[in-house]
C-alpha cells in the first residue's frame, strides 16, 4: 500500500496525464475502503457481492473525479462518496422490490385468519390449523408467514410547511444519517417503537401503496387524520435521526 505521499504524487500524475494505469493503481491501493463499507451494509437485505460491486463503481468514478489540488485527504473524500452510492443503490433497490402475487394474496388470507382464531381461541394458531383452514399446503403458510412487504421509500407524504417528503428523506440528509440508521432494519426497529395505529397507518401507506383517502376509509377515520399521522410518525422518526 502507497503512503499518503507517493499517493498524491500520483493522484497528481494522474490529474496531469490522464494515464488508466495510474488510475487502477489509485483503485487498488484504497480498495479496502469499498470491502470495508460494503461489508458495513451487507447482510441486510442485499448480497454483499452486490455492493461491492456497486462500491467498487463509485470508488473508481472518485478516483477519476478527486482534484488533488484542493488539498483534502482522498480517504475523507471517498469514504462519503462510496456511502452515497451504497445508499442510492438501497433507494432503488427498494423501488424494485415486490412480495410475490401469490405469497402476498396467501399472506393477507393468513393474517385474516390468524385474526379471527386469536380472537375466539385468545392464542396463535399452528401452521397446521392455518394449513386445514385455508386448504393450502403448509409450505405455502410457512412461507407467508416469514414474508415481509417491503417499506417503500418513495411514498410521498405531506410536511408541515405544506410540502411533500418521503421516507427516503428521512434516511438522507447532511448529517449523513443513512449511517445513523445503518439501513432498512434499523428503519423497522423505529417502525416498531410507533403506537399500534401508527404502524398500521404507516403500512397501508408504505407497504400496500394505498392513497389517504383508502387508509382513512380502511380504518375509519378521516383523511385529515391519517394526514396528521403522518406527519407525527415521520416526526418521530427524524427525532430517532439525531
Amino acid at each position: 500500500m502507497m503512503n499518503e505521499a507517493e499517493a498524491a504524487a500520483m493522484f497528481a500524475e494522474y490529474a496531469r496525464t490522464g494515464d488508466i494505469t495510474l488510475r487502477n493503481k489509485l483503485v487498488e491501493n484504497y480498495f479496502y475502503i469499498a470491502e470495508i463499507l460494503a461489508k458495513k451494509f451487507s447482510g441486510r437485505g442485499v448480497e454483499y457481492d452486490d455492493l461491492l460491486q456497486v462500491a467498487s463503481e463509485s470508488l473508481i468514478a472518485g478516483v477519476e473525479k478527486f482534484d488533488p489540488s484542493l488539498g483534502n485527504r482522498f480517504t475523507t473524500y471517498i469514504t462519503p462518496t462510496i456511502t452515497g452510492g451504497i445508499k442510492n443503490y438501497f433507494r432503488d433497490y427498494s423501488r424494485s422490490v415486490r412480495l410475490p402475487r401469490r405469497i402476498y394474496a396467501i399472506k393477507q388470507r393468513v393474517k385474516e385468519a390468524c385474526d379471527e382464531y386469536a380472537k375466539v381461541h385468545g392464542e396463535a394458531p399452528t401452521v397446521k390449523k392455518l394449513a386445514a383452514k385455508l386448504k393450502l399446503p403448509e409450505e405455502d403458510i410457512i412461507e407467508a408467514l416469514e414474508s415481509t412487504a417491503p417499506v417503500s421509500l418513495d411514498v410521498q407524504y405531506s410536511t408541515e410547511d405544506g410540502g411533500e417528503g418521503s421516507l427516503y428523506d428521512v434516511l438522507s440528509d447532511g448529517g449523513n444519517s443513512f449511517e445513523k440508521f445503518e439501513d432498512f432494519e434499523s428503519l423497522k426497529e423505529e417502525i416498531k417503537k410507533l403506537e399500534p395505529v401508527e404502524q398500521k397507518v404507516l403500512s397501508l401507506r408504505f407497504s400496500e401503496g394505498k392513497s389517504q383517502a383508502e387508509v382513512g376509509k380502511i380504518l375509519g377515520v378521516s383523511q385529515m387524520f391519517v394526514s396528521r399521522a403522518e406527519k407525527r410518525i415521520f416526526d418521530k422518526l427524524k427525532e430517532a435521526l439525531r
